[in-house]
C-alpha cells in the first residue's frame, strides 16, 4: 500500500439534534494529509468526500474519542476493520494519572511533562476525594500498616486525575513516574516526576495504574459515566474563567500555560476538561453574537477538540485575570504586552489560547457555566 494510500477505518456517531436520531458511519482517516471521508452506514452512501481536517492526528482517533468533522462532534465507537485494530490498539493504551495533594501546585510542570513524553490526555479533572472514595479507590491496600496514613493524605486536598493514552501507556507512565519511595528515585532515577516533585512513599507526587485490568478500574472510577465519583472542587467565590482553547492543548502547551498562571500568584481552584457540542459554544459566547464579527469562527474554535475550563481565584479575579491574559489579539498583545497570555501563547484572535472573562459581573456566572451546568450534563 502506498504511502498516499494507507488508512485506518473507525466506526462512529453523531447525534442529529434535528432529527433526534444517532447517525452512524465509517470514518477513514488518511495520515498522509490528515484527511478523512465519511460513509453513512444506513443508507450505503458516501456522506463525505476527502476532504483536510487540520490538526487532527491518528493519535486523536482511538474508541471513546471526540473529534470535530466540519463542525460534526462525531464519537469513535470501535475499529472498522482489524488491520486498524492490530495497528492501533497498543499505540492507544490507557492508563490513569492522579497527580496527588502534596504535587498539585506542580501540576503545570507534571502536565508539561506528560505532553513532552507524547501521551495524549483524553480526559481530566480536579476533585476532592472523600475518606469512603479514598478508601475505596486503594482498597487493594486494605489491612496494610500504611494504609489509614495513605488514605487520609489522600483525602487531605484535591487531586488532578487524567486518563491518559499513547504507545505502552501504563509502562511508560510508571516509568516517568520512578520509583515509589521518593528518596530512591532521587538516587536511582533524579530525572522522574518522584524525584522532582515527591516526598517520601507516601506524598510521591503522583499515582499510575499498574496493569490493563487496574487502568480500566481507575479511569471508570474517576470517568465512569454516571457512576464516577469526585464532586469538583469549584468554590463559586472570589472567581473568574479561563478556558485553555482546543488548539493550546493540541499544540502541548497546557502544562506551560497553567504554570504561567500559578507564578503569578493565582490559584487554580477547579479544572475540567470538556468536549463542547456546538450548541454549547453557541450558547456561552451568545454575548458575542452581533457584536464581533469573529463569533462563528469562535463557536468552531471552542467546539473543535478538548478544551480545558480553569476556575481561577484572587483578589478581584475577574479584572486582574483579564490583566494577565492581554489583548484579544496575540499580535498586539506581542507589541504591547508581551508578558501576557495570549503573548505568550496566541496565534491569532481566534487561536489566541485562552478565554478569561471579559466583564467583572460576569466571573461568576461563566464559572457556573462550565462547573455547575456542564458539569451536571456530564454526569446525567
Amino acid at each position: 500500500m502506498a504511502a498516499s494510500d494507507e488508512r485506518y477505518a473507525f466506526l462512529a456517531e453523531w447525534y442529529d439534534p434535528r432529527a433526534s436520531l444517532i447517525r452512524k458511519y465509517q470514518l477513514l482517516y488518511y495520515p498522509s494529509d490528515s484527511s478523512v471521508e465519511m460513509y453513512d452506514i444506513k443508507n450505503r452512501r458516501l456522506f463525505l468526500k476527502r476532504s483536510m481536517i487540520d490538526g487532527l492526528q491518528v493519535q486523536h482517533l482511538f474508541i471513546g474519542a471526540i473529534v470535530n468533522i466540519h463542525s460534526r462532534q462525531l464519537s469513535i465507537t470501535d475499529y472498522a476493520d482489524e488491520r486498524t485494530s492490530n495497528l492501533l490498539r497498543n499505540k492507544n493504551e490507557k492508563t490513569l494519572a492522579m497527580i496527588k495533594p502534596d504535587a498539585v501546585s506542580q501540576m503545570g510542570n507534571i502536565i508539561d511533562i506528560i505532553h513532552g513524553e507524547g501521551f495524549l490526555i483524553c480526559q481530566a479533572k480536579m476533585v476532592r476525594l472523600t475518606r469512603h472514595e479514598a478508601s475505596l479507590f486503594y482498597s487493594e491496600h486494605k489491612g496494610k500498616p500504611f494504609f489509614n496514613y495513605l488514605v487520609e493524605f489522600m483525602e487531605s486536598g484535591p487531586v488532578v486525575a487524567m486518563e491518559l493514552k499513547g504507545a505502552n501507556a501504563i509502562t511508560k507512565w510508571r516509568t516517568l513516574l520512578g520509583p515509589t519511595d521518593s528518596a530512591t528515585a532521587r538516587i536511582q532515577a533524579p530525572l522522574s516526576i518522584r524525584a522532582k516533585f515527591g516526598t517520601d512513599t507516601t506524598k510521591d507526587a503522583a499515582h499510575g495504574s499498574d496493569s490493563p485490568l487496574a487502568a480500566e478500574r481507575e479511569t471508570n472510577f474517576f470517568f465512569g459515566g454516571k457512576s464516577f465519583i469526585g464532586k469538583n472542587t469549584a468554590s463559586f467565590s472570589n472567581c473568574t474563567l479561563c478556558i485553555i482553547k482546543p488548539h493550546a492543548i493540541i499544540q502541548g502547551n497546557t502544562g506551560k500555560i497553567i504554570s504561567a498562571i500559578t507564578s503569578k500568584g493565582f490559584e487554580i481552584s477547579a479544572l475540567q476538561m470538556f468536549h463542547l457540542e456546538r450548541a454549547n459554544a453557541e450558547e456561552f459566547y451568545e454575548v458575542y453574537k452581533g457584536v464581533v464579527n469573529e463569533y462563528q469562527s469562535m463557536v468552531e474554535e471552542l467546539c473543535c477538540g478538548p478544551c480545558l475550563a480553569m476556575e481561577i481565584r484572587a483578589p478581584n479575579a475577574p479584572v486582574s485575570f483579564r490583566e494577565f491574559v492581554g489583548p484579544t489579539d496575540p499580535e498586539i498583545a506581542r507589541h504591547l504586552r508581551p508578558g501576557t497570555l495570549r503573548a505568550m501563547f496566541g496565534k491569532d484572535k481566534i487561536k489566541n489560547a485562552v478565554h478569561c472573562t471579559d466583564l467583572p459581573e460576569d466571573g461568576l456566572i461563566e464559572v457556573e457555566y462550565f462547573f455547575k451546568i456542564l458539569d451536571n450534563q456530564q454526569r446525567s
